[in-house]
């Protein structure tokens, strides 16, 4: 039977989310993104998260709302015998894709996988750390001790030496989308053996595991060294910044010897290139010299980057084959119509913010990308979702 054009990847898979801050909120969104039901469950006046920056004017959280669009909300009193066997119900409520958990929360003994797999054997848990000894930590930490931060920025002749952050949590969104890819491993586990499955991703463990894949890792245990910091070069290749006539910026990069060649010829010093190449010795149609003379190399390609005017500069990139993209600013990508342009993005009316365009699933199915509706207000489905029982003194969950 051919696949409706309503039907998603992960639709009759119920999952109940514990969580705060990103990766598992991530890890959700992007389950719910995929087709399933995905069930945010907090404390009785939300997490830590739940007044995080950024804010809209009536004081909503865009970051709360954006990473948990497409859910549905309820609040239990955690604290309690009551709310935690609701919760407990929630999650093991009967059903052949239900019975799975996500959660930055674990470590605690009534919402344990054992204590949970006694009320439903096939229970999928996925618990988030931050450091996989058990202690905490965040992405902000994590990277801190990994390494990344001191090669994020200048040398240490150029810039002191000094560590920089990036501001993108990277290991929280990587640690996100394989949180979510494990929970679909550990459901198709489930439907071929009828086992459940205990999952742990620790954050620290996502980012060794990153950096091992890369060669971070590799090179010190091989030879000793440690990636230097190298600005805003490309490591390895020929990539770097330019400046225009009128202030703006550009990253070009060459990653190939055509590219090399091209980024020559319309910067028009070829000629010097070349006779560099021929004083030096060295062989431009490397990316190992390319790297090893890129200051030399970046000086000559600079002067024409600052005669020419950022528009100049990029009808001149667009027409040759050199990877480029001029630094913009989130609120230019917006106002030049980016979003408008891209059918990833969907009209989104979202309380407490007002009407924005959304981003849905990068990947498309069938053609299409997969988006979601708006984030729930904390704790519009408790009532819905949980449910005291008429014989017992607790909650228990209803199937929906």
């Amino acid at each position: 039977m051919a696949e409706s054009s309503e039907s998603r990847p992960l639709d009759g898979i119920r999952v109940v989310e514990l969580s705060s801050f990103v990766a598992s909120p991530l890890c959700g969104l992007t389950l719910a993104q995929l087709g399933a039901e995905v069930i945010r469950v907090d404390p009785v006046g939300g997490a830590a998260d739940v007044h995080r920056w950024p804010l809209a004017p009536g004081g909503t959280s865009i970051y709360w709302t954006g990473l948990n669009r497409g859910k549905s909300s309820v609040t239990l009193d955690l604290r309690s015998d009551e709310g935690r066997q609701s919760f407990r119900d929630l999650v093991t409520a009967p059903g052949e894709g239900s019975g799975i958990l996500v959660t930055n929360s674990g470590g605690r003994e009534w919402m344990s996988h054992e204590r949970l797999a006694a009320a439903r054997p096939d229970v999928i848990t996925l618990e988030l750390l931050g450091r996989r000894d058990g202690r905490p930590g965040v992405d902000y930490t994590v990277n801190a001790a990994l390494g990344f931060p001191a090669i994020t920025g200048q040398d240490g002749e150029a810039g002191g030496g000094q560590v920089v952050n990036h501001a993108l949590p990277a290991w929280d969104v990587a640690a996100g989308l394989h949180a979510a890819l494990a929970v679909v491993s550990a459901v198709r586990e489930r439907e071929r053996t009828g086992r459940g499955r205990r999952i742990v991703l620790p954050l620290d463990d996502v980012a060794l595991a990153t950096a091992g894949a890369l060669g971070y890792l590799t090179e010190p245990q091989v030879d000793g060294s440690s990636r230097p910091a190298v600005g805003n070069y490309v490591y390895g290749t020929f990539g770097k910044d330019f400046t225009t006539a009128d202030g703006g910026r550009v990253m070009v990069v060459a990653l190939t010897t055509r590219h090399f060649h091209d980024l020559a010829r319309l910067t028009g010093t070829r000629d010097a290139v070349d006779a560099l190449e021929s004083a030096t010795g060295a062989d431009f149609g490397t990316e190992a010299d390319r790297y090893s003379y890129r200051e030399v190399l970046s000086a000559l390609f600079a002067r024409w980057f600052s005669a020419h005017t950022t528009a100049e500069v990029t009808r001149a990139l667009e027409d040759s084959v050199v990877l480029h993209e001029r630094y913009r600013t989130f609120d230019q990508v917006v106002a030049e119509g980016d979003l408008e342009a891209n059918p990833l993005f969907s009209p989104l009316d979202q309380p407490g913010i007002g009407a924005y365009l959304a981003a849905a699933h990068p990947a498309t199915f069938g053609g299409r990308h997969l988006a979601t509706g708006p984030a729930p207000g904390l704790g519009a489905d408790t009532d819905r979702l949980t449910t005291v029982h008429p014989t017992t003194e607790h909650p228990t969950t209803r199937e929906t």
